[in-house]
């Protein structure tokens, strides 16, 4: 089941949702249904040993907010 980013063509707002199957979307501003999908960035973690053997993490994708790993945060408005 995956997560995908829209923007309501009604209100403006961009939000995430999880997508169970064939349902379809509504915004939880305005309850809208006209809605477009929205590129999202790719998020995941990718961990490999340096040249001086330290585990080093690295991620794909990078918030301008420090409360979340997404690119595009609708619960603080960065994006």
């Amino acid at each position: 089941m995956p997560i995908y980013e829209y923007k309501c063509n009604a209100c403006g707002k961009n939000f995430e949702t999880l997508v169970m199957g064939k349902s379809i979307p509504e915004c939880p501003s305005c309850a809208g249904k006209d809605l477009s999908r929205l590129m999202s960035a790719c998020g995941f973690v990718s961990k490999s040993a340096g040249p001086s053997g330290e585990t080093t993490a690295k991620s794909s994708g990078s918030s301008s907010c420090g409360s979340c790993s997404s690119s595009s945060c609708s619960s603080c408005g960065m994006g």
